[in-house]
């Protein structure tokens, strides 16, 4: 999270205090049994390359379960990050039977709208979320079923 690429779309680089305090609330996510995130590790040396998984937000006054990801650039344009997102939005509506996951998007993000595409994720709206334009892209567990329930 010190790296100014995989940050770049955030609220800029963290700090290692910031950082610390962000695996804090994802590990009280986990012991706590709700959706957390998941570390990206290359399966050919187990080097950690990111991470998907689950972030509890509050977006226009309501509660939502995200996809939320990140890269470290040097895997970026490989198909890794769709391949864990697809994952992810699988176990969502597969395992913890989640009415709906959103993603929200910087809306000069290019690449991190082309994966909640590739997902199956729709833009729904605009709006303003920490004080940044960012577009919700969503899918709800009825569209996910029309599509893998055949």
């Amino acid at each position: 999270m010190a790296n100014q690429d995989f940050m770049r779309f955030s609220l800029g680089v963290y700090t290692r205090e910031q950082t610390q305090a962000v695996l804090d609330k994802i590990l009280s996510w986990n012991r706590a049994g709700l959706p957390s995130q998941f570390a990206v590790v290359i399966q050919t040396g187990g080097k950690l390359i990111g991470y998907c998984g689950f972030f509890h937000q509050v977006v226009d006054e309501k509660n939502e379960i995200e996809i939320g990801y990140r890269l470290h650039p040097n895997y970026w344009n490989q198909g890794l990050i769709t391949e864990a997102a697809g994952a992810v939005r699988d176990h969502a509506f597969r395992d913890l039977k989640l009415p709906r996951v959103i993603s929200l998007i910087h809306p000069e993000n290019i690449a991190s709208r082309r994966v909640a595409e590739k997902i199956g994720m729709a833009l729904e709206k605009q709006t303003i979320y920490r004080g940044f334009p960012t577009n919700v892209f969503s899918l709800s567990r009825e569209q996910w079923l029309q599509e893998h329930v055949a």
